[in-house]
């Protein structure tokens, strides 16, 4: 069964320690989407550990975890996770990567790193990882292929890349030759070695496992909100995190995904740039980034600072619709322990509009959210294993989100380790 872990809002839902969790029941974890520029945290019984580019079943021995084609692939990160999981004492994983999916190269961060300078004030958030060169790149046809590696055309194929790259440069930064076809060739010469013995056909290793009735898990990066095609354009990333990508990228038809867990975490956070209905500030936004998730609330690839928000029903049920989600994964519900009563935005208001419609981009900076106040627990439940043992008033929290998202909270996170995890 083919079942897809996304996420329901922005991104830093807690979607790696889900898929971490699930895993052990798994035999295979597929990274369908995205890049290096956003990271999985992971605690379990190896330490802490972000993952950028690895799929977060990589520390279970019987999953075999998939790199799918539609991933920015950045090689650099690739090995540098390998190697660091061996550092640190994680057996070798089993992992395989599309031999259809796209080389994000140096040049690309570079492209990046210019164009966030040129735009100055009007700049997209964009943490320098090469994202947008790179799909734009792959919707242009200039990308190069991991197939194209061992291709006698190769050459050709490279000097075509280099050639429109260095006209582009000159155009809009005035710099002259910035990639160069001899070091892009020994670039590749040496992934073309090292790669070798991690790829597969992804279509057709997804498909016969399908058949053989394997257990798969599809994990998404970022969320419903940074979609490119329904979310906070052009506030949002540069590929699909929903749930239907993830049958395009691992080569799969759609019907082959029975189940879509959206994990929504059980307050608002968000990092880059772009409008967040209801964002706090000052000691209240402080306090609750202070106590959230692993390391506090701080972006896990780029270590800034998430802007934040209480509970949002309008984009939380927007985002979940999106995903076609069949369960919800509640992450981070210890975290509210230390409140009294606890704001739910349940609608917008816009203009002299109230709304429970998720609106257009250009509206979201003009809304602002209506609240209801729900009664705290006022105590640690992160001891917490059996969803028996959890306080009234949290168990009260948790239906209301399942009422207002309408869809089941399945798998409830209180606390950053696998083992907090209480499963419904």
């Amino acid at each position: 069964m083919v079942t897809a872990i996304t996420g329901s809002g922005y991104g830093d839902e807690g979607k790696g320690k889900i898929t971490d969790f699930l895993a052990e029941k798994a035999d295979i974890v597929v990274r369908y989407q995205g890049g290096a520029n956003a990271g999985h945290t992971i605690v379990n019984n190896f330490g802490k550990f972000i993952l950028r580019m690895l799929p977060s079943g990589v520390f279970h021995s019987n999953v075999e975890n998939v790199i799918a084609s539609g991933v920015a692939f950045d090689a650099d990160i690739f090995f540098s996770e390998l190697e660091m999981l061996k550092e640190r004492g994680v057996p070798v994983p089993k992992v395989l990567v599309s031999s259809r999916a796209q080389l994000l190269l140096p040049v690309h961060k570079l492209q990046d790193k210019f164009e966030e300078e040129r735009l100055g004030e009007n700049k997209f958030g964009s943490t320098l990882s090469g994202i947008w060169p790179f799909y734009s790149d792959k919707f242009a046809r200039k990308n190069i292929q991991i197939s194209e590696l061992y291709s006698e055309n190769l050459g050709s194929i490279v000097s075509r890349f280099c050639e429109d790259k260095n006209i582009y440069f000159k155009a809009f930064y005035g710099v002259e030759t910035a990639v160069s076809y001899r070091e892009t060739m020994n670039y590749l010469s040496c992934l073309k070695s090292r790669l070798a013995p991690y790829l597969c056909d992804c279509p057709y290793y997804m498909n016969d496992a399908i058949k053989q009735g394997k257990e798969i898990l599809l994990e998404s990066q970022l969320g419903s909100l940074r979609d490119i095609e329904n979310g906070i354009y052009p506030y949002s990333t540069s590929s699909s995190p929903l749930a239907g990508f993830g049958s395009v990228s691992a080569g799969i038809p759609p019907y082959e995904i029975k189940s879509v867990i959206s994990v929504v975490k059980a307050y608002n956070t968000s990092v880059g740039e772009g409008p967040l209905v209801g964002e706090l500030s000052g000691s209240t936004a402080d306090e609750l980034r202070k106590r959230g998730g692993a390391q506090g609330e701080f972006g896990a690839a780029t270590g800034r600072p998430r802007r934040m928000a209480w509970f949002d029903c309008v984009s939380a049920r927007y985002g979940c619709m999106l995903q076609g989600a069949t369960e919800l994964a509640l992450t981070n519900l210890d975290v509210l322990g230390y409140l009294d009563k606890i704001p739910v935005c349940v609608s917008y208001k816009t203009g002299r509009k109230i709304t429970k419609n998720f609106p257009q981009t250009f509206q979201l900076s003009e809304s602002q959210p209506v609240y209801e106040y729900l009664k705290g627990w006022k105590s640690d439940i992160s001891e917490c294993r059996q969803y028996s043992g959890l306080p009234k008033e949290a168990k009260n929290y948790i239906g209301f989100i399942e009422k207002e998202i309408g869809a089941p909270v399945s798998i409830i996170s209180v606390g950053p380790k696998r083992n907090q995890t209480i499963f419904r």
